[in-house]
């Protein structure tokens, strides 16, 4: 798996096949569209203004023209999908080798494991229990983690159809990519195809036996994305995006996938991979300079489908391969951490967009992920010229006669019936795709499957109040964390929060107090200069002061089950559970242990035989990198028992006593 260098030629690979009619009909429709949108909106802005343009004005028109045609590209590309030629599944299922690797760090491996232990019976019952192997991949620094990820891993093992591997690594260099790059340096020539998976992610057994199958029967295709669904939230806000990527979620990923071809896209799991054309083409290296524009690249899985792409591989997003679910991030404050790490790393790809060979379809991925983020500043700079232009007009005396000897005034000229038009075409670009999406819905079995079409359209109509909301506080975050990144502030790696909890008063007031006085600031402002304007901005304003509030509510898992029975947000597999995910729970539920693991090391000398068995052998080290490992031996010497030996411990220290084998045989002597 070399190195990539991306000025340099790609790595050989198939020949490009030219895209088939229905791509670039999809293409026409999405970006001629969005093309088209952007124009209109542009010249009727301009007609608003009437006659000579003032430097505010220029700034209004160029950013109502990017989020016009931002809103308006989202339409574009659900038309897209109308025409999308849905994949067939070869009859023959193939002969391939199958990895199944979950990277995990400082996960609840009961979690992960039950989720993976589902799997592995649905596979065996696909019948392919004898090439399809499952990998687990850690890397977890914390050893609080170590035993419990062993133990969870030996109890895996006892009912598994599957082998089972597992690995931890003590250098974590390049985060999750290097995990799975050391992964495909090390085992990969083993497997055929691998299928990447989060923590908290899983695909059912027959898709993979229909990815399995697609792949084995065209040899250029290097990787298929499936649409992961959201599942298992319990929070109002997880409710919320769970029901939007659930009824929203399909018609727009059938728009993308239709404009992409085989120039898609990589979202980093819940997708299977050819490992040989991964392993030539997408060796990530350390970007020159210091974070958070260099080292590790953090938004992986965008930059090595556009590697496999520059080499000729095909990369897919199969839309109809519905058996995929991902968990959702519990809380406001929680999607908040989540986002600072991929702003930085989509921000990372302004270096990257230009590379030697990615096709103009890649960077068109590129530029999406970008603008993602870069468009809440644009937002907001929007809203702010709009009024320190309005302050303008009231604060200022117009000038009728600015030429001497000038015979005829000059009228101030603003078209504010062509700006309300345009204001309310906005509106409707924004919210047409989700009522097409609900519309789609009421044809379909998944009103039934969710409640009805009433409480299809109630869920829809809450979820947009709620998200109306809580769009301008996540406009403040995003624009706030691209403002540090652009400071020079790195995010860091830290585990994701899979498990919210409603937070204190102090807390959501600590967070959100600048988006509450940003508001009462506005307010203010605006109902002394021109109290008309607040019935545009009162959903903004309302988010903005009521944000305490909201943030801390959407986290109550109280007020989701609220919502659940009065039959709101509700999607098919809550009513229904997939047999997977209910075979899962089933296998959590026996995976998960109480108390300490690493006691239970001690008090089971079989848990201990297990736990020494899955560790890796020592290296060479020299004496400086061992005195962890010699603080606690002398240590565990010291000690009277296992507990007070422990207690003895600090974090290095326990880190070496449970990743060597003679310091656990020292510590399981003592009395328990």
């Amino acid at each position: 798996m070399p190195v990539q260098d991306f000025a340099a030629p790609p790595p050989p690979g198939p020949a490009r096949e030219r895209p088939a009619p229905s791509v670039l009909l999809a293409r026409l429709i999405a970006f001629g569209g969005c093309a088209l949108i952007v124009a209109l909106g542009f010249w009727q802005m301009l007609l608003v203004f009437g006659g000579q343009v003032q430097p505010l004005q220029w700034a209004l028109l160029v950013f109502f023209t990017l989020t016009f045609g931002w809103v308006g590209f989202s339409f574009c590309s659900l038309l897209a999908g109308l025409i999308a030629q849905q994949p067939q599944t070869p009859a023959d299922p193939g002969e391939a080798r199958i990895a199944v690797v979950m990277p995990v760090y400082h996960e609840d491996p009961a979690d992960s494991m039950g989720l993976l232990a589902a799997l592995a019976d649905e596979l065996a019952a696909a019948g392919m229990a004898d090439r399809a192997e499952i990998f687990v991949l850690s890397d977890s620094r914390d050893p609080d983690f170590f035993a419990a990820e062993t133990l969870a891993v030996a109890a895996l093992r006892e009912t598994c159809p599957l082998p089972v591997w597992y690995r931890r690594r003590t250098d974590n260099t390049g985060r999750k990519a290097g995990n799975i790059a050391e992964f495909v340096r090390r085992w990969g020539g083993c497997y055929d195809q691998m299928v990447v998976l989060d923590a908290d992610s899983v695909v059912g057994g027959t898709v993979i036996r229909e990815m399995s199958a697609r792949m084995s029967a065209d040899p250029a295709l290097a990787l298929i994305q499936t649409i992961p669904m959201l599942v298992g939230g319990q929070t109002l806000f997880s409710r919320v995006i769970q029901f939007a990527g659930r009824v929203y979620g399909p018609p727009i990923a059938r728009g993308v996938a239709a404009w992409s071809g085989d120039d898609g896209n990589f979202w980093g799991h819940n997708a299977m991979i050819r490992v040989r054309a991964f392993a030539a083409c997408c060796g990530l290296p350390e970007l020159p300079g210091n974070p958070p524009f260099g080292g590790t690249i953090l938004s992986h899985d965008f930059v090595e489908a556009a590697l496999l792409r520059r080499a000729g591989w095909k990369v897919r997003l199969d839309w109809d391969l519905r058996a995929s679910y991902e968990g959702s991030p519990p809380t406001l404050l929680d999607m908040a951490v989540r986002e600072r790490r991929w702003a930085q790393g989509n921000l990372q790809h302004l270096r990257l967009i230009g590379a030697r060979g990615f096709s103009w379809i890649s960077r068109v991925h590129f530029t999406i992920g970008i603008l993602g983020f870069l468009m809440s500043p644009v937002w907001l700079a929007m809203i702010l010229v709009g009024l320190a232009l309005t302050a303008k007009v009231i604060l200022s005396k117009p000038e009728y006669f600015p030429n001497s000897y000038q015979l005829f005034p000059d009228w101030p000229t603003f078209d504010s019936t062509r700006m309300t038009w345009l204001l309310a075409a906005a509106m409707g670009l924004l919210l047409v795709p989700k009522f097409v999406a609900v519309i789609r819905a009421w044809r379909r079995p998944l009103a039934a499957n969710a409640g009805g079409r009433s409480r299809i359209l109630a869920s829809a109509l809450f979820e947009t109040v709620l998200s109306a909301l809580i769009a301008p506080v996540q406009m403040l975050i995003q624009t706030r964390q691209i403002a540090e990144i652009l400071r020079g502030r790195n995010s860091g790696w830290e585990s994701q929060v899979r498990k919210g909890s409603m937070p204190p008063w102090r807390l959501v007031l600590s967070r959100h107090w600048i988006h509450v006085a940003s508001g009462l600031a506005v307010l203010a402002v605006v109902a002394m200069l021109s109290p008309g304007q607040l019935i545009w901005l009162s959903p903004i304003l309302a988010g903005l002061i009521l944000s305490p509030a909201i943030s801390r509510w959407t986290a109550s898992p109280v007020f989701g089950r609220w919502a659940r029975m009065a039959g709101l947000l509700v999607t098919p597999e809550e009513r229904q559970t997939p047999e997977l995910l209910v075979a899962s729970g089933a296998q959590i539920r026996r995976l998960r242990q109480d108390g300490s693991a690493t006691l239970a090391l001690g008090a089971d000398p079989a848990a201990m035989a297990r736990h020494r068995a899955l560790l890796a052998p020592l290296p060479a080290r020299p004496a400086a990198e061992r005195l962890p490992a010699i603080a606690a031996a002398a240590k565990i010497a010291a000690a009277s028992s296992q507990a007070e030996a422990l207690s003895f411990l600090d974090r290095g220290e326990k880190a070496a006593l449970l990743s060597d084998p003679h310091l656990l045989a020292a510590w399981a002597a003592l009395p328990r």
